[in-house]
């Protein structure tokens, strides 16, 4: 039989404040276990939790950027639960009436867009983290670091409108670049700032009715996303092939193994015992402030990817390529203030840099090649001080020492021969030694102009302006 994949995914993002949601204990990554706690995030008896105002705009910016309606009217509730990082037994969330509803985004895939439905953006806390002893040669210990509890969360709830892997893989990458325009959250997964859970059901095709579904944690990159999901639908598959019932529980993704793995069977949410959180008062939002944040809005993924196509007139996928981070959007600009050539810039952006990057792991604000590196380069091809070919050699060298690429050029000798006398004397040389291949040539066989522009190039150690060698070979043959 053949079936067809529900999947909706739950993306939990940090937001980028200098406080936690509740306190005035610092956010900051990468302090010293438990230094970033307060009897309030501990959840000592007697204490108040006090709302942080700047999480609710940064939510508000979030749902905005999705078109989702903004509830004039929100509460927090409490989420119970028991486990060792959880300092009061339960957390702090958002349940019947979450503050964003009802949004959307877009995404494109094999040239085909499709919206994807959000169900709700919700604000809340983190819990703690637990480091367990077999990673620090103590076996039958644990421990437990509360830094994290108590950190900003708006939890994005997608309706299950994703069929695929690969359109989970483009929604989130759209989730993220709108996170990263909006300057919200700085989305690094493998600090934990952005985390994917994934609920997945299969049910044969044609059918409306929804299947049985796993919920998918740990999976701590888009690549594990994508694999785990993959995983998921071929084991579901296999269990309904063999007439078996899929159970509804929860699951973690094994990198070493690549494999599911189970967890627990899963909650329901009647389970967590959710209450109004009676320590906060509710939440009201007017029109005014709501309008204020949306003016204040920056230019978001598909709009400046359309002002890349008009303005710059590159082709969409370049403008797509381009704008799918603001970082790399912003490199982009600024080399084209620098080098007005829109295309050549795209062309050495998205060839060379990024796969130079991508090969080394780095995002594009770790390029060792500034905007004004490349395109003093450029600009060195286009004034034809090196060629095309020399300048390969000169972004490596530039990318793996981030020495400025004319003072590469000076030191290496790496300036274009376009002097005619000096390339004419070099080609009467060669044909001189390649009589038989010149007489090759005038009876017909032509694509022997290869052998001698190549032969021309070794000569010049690749520094022969190569236009100026094949007019001057043509003429001379």
């Amino acid at each position: 039989m053949q079936y067809e994949a529900v999947i909706g995914l739950e993306v939990h993002a940090q937001l980028k404040t200098k406080s936690k949601i509740f306190c005035f204990c610092s956010t900051q990554f990468g302090s010293k276990p438990n230094q970033n706690t307060c009897p309030i995030c501990l959840g000592m008896p007697g204490v108040l939790p006090i709302l942080n105002r700047e999480v609710v705009a940064f939510t508000i910016k979030m749902g905005l950027a999705t078109n989702c309606s903004i509830a004039s009217f929100c509460r927090f509730a409490r989420k119970n639960y028991f486990y060792p990082d959880l300092p009061k037994g339960y957390q702090i969330s958002q349940f019947e009436l979450p503050l964003c509803q009802k949004g959307n985004v877009t995404i494109n895939l094999n040239e085909n867009t499709k919206k994807i439905g959000i169900t709700r953006i919700h604000m809340e806390e983190d819990a703690g983290k637990l480091i367990h002893g077999e990673n620090l040669g103590q076996p039958d210990s644990s421990y437990v670091d509360f830094n994290r509890t108590s950190l900003p969360l708006i939890e994005i709830v997608s309706e299950p409108d994703i069929r695929s892997s690969e359109e989970a893989r483009e929604y989130l990458l759209k989730l993220k670049a709108t996170l990263e325009y909006l300057n919200i959250c700085d989305c690094n997964m493998e600090e934990g700032s952005l985390r994917c859970d994934a609920n997945i059901s299969l049910r044969p095709e044609g059918e409306e009715k929804l299947g049985t579904k796993t919920e998918l944690k740990n999976m701590n990159s888009f690549r594990n996303v994508q694999r785990a999901i993959e995983y998921e639908i071929k084991r579901q598959t296999h269990i309904l092939d063999n007439d078996e019932k899929v159970i509804q529980q929860t699951r973690l993704w094994d990198t070493g193994k690549n494999e599911t793995i189970l967890m627990r069977t899963k909650e329901e949410a009647h389970d967590y015992r959710y209450f109004p959180d009676p320590d906060l008062v509710p939440i009201v939002v007017n029109d005014e402030w709501i309008e204020k944040i949306r003016k204040d809005l920056p230019e978001l993924p598909d709009e400046k990817r359309k002002r890349f196509v008009k303005q710059y007139r590159i082709p969409e996928y370049d403008a797509g390529v381009l704008t799918s981070s603001r970082p790399l959007a912003d490199y982009y600009e600024q080399c084209v203030e620098m080098f007005p050539q829109p295309k050549t810039t795209s062309n050495w952006i998205m060839g060379d840099i990024l796969r130079a990057l991508k090969t080394d792991d780095k995002e594009i604000m770790d390029c060792p090649v500034t905007p004004k590196h490349l395109t003093d380069m450029l600009k060195m091809i286009d004034d034809k001080t090196i060629s095309s070919k020399i300048a390969k050699t000169v972004f490596e060298e530039m990318y793996s020492s981030g020495i400025p690429p004319v003072e590469i050029v000076k030191k290496k000798g790496l300036v274009q021969i376009s002097d005619e006398d000096s390339i004419l004397r070099i080609i009467q040389d060669i044909l001189n030694k390649n009589k038989a291949e010149v007489e090759a040539y005038q009876n017909g066989k032509t694509k022997l102009l290869g052998f001698f522009v190549g032969q021309v190039m070794k000569a010049t150690q690749g520094k022969a302006n190569p236009a100026l060698v094949n007019t001057l070979l043509k003429k001379n043959l």
